[in-house]
């Protein structure tokens, strides 16, 4: 089995961490109908996501489909971190589109 660094993992946290917090702001900014603070948090959010994703990417190809980096709870947390950013950044994105769309309406 494969060690990996701890930091990597953490890495892969905190980046997940970002895009999510980012997606949240961007919300925020919408309900002030604030587009541009809005659309500056969203392209944090994917840019943070994407930054993530590439660790995530890593360690797969490192992994090789073939259990070479173990699982243990720290990984599992850090894969969940991800996949909540990556979900809270597109429902982001439709929520502020729905907001945009009604406050064109008003």
């Amino acid at each position: 089995m494969m060690e990996i660094d701890e930091s990597t993992v953490m890495e892969l946290i905190i980046q997940a961490g970002e895009a999510r917090s980012c997606a949240m702001q961007a919300l925020r900014a919408a309900r002030n109908q604030a587009w541009s603070d809005a659309d500056a948090q969203l392209t944090a959010a994917t840019q943070a996501a994407k930054a993530a994703h590439r660790i995530q990417t890593e360690l797969i190809g490192a992994d090789e489909g073939c259990g070479k980096i173990p699982v243990n709870l720290i990984m599992v947390h850090a894969q969940d971190h991800l996949m909540n950013a990556m979900l809270c950044r597109e429902l982001a994105e439709e929520i502020i589109q729905l907001r945009r769309e009604l406050a064109a309406q008003q």
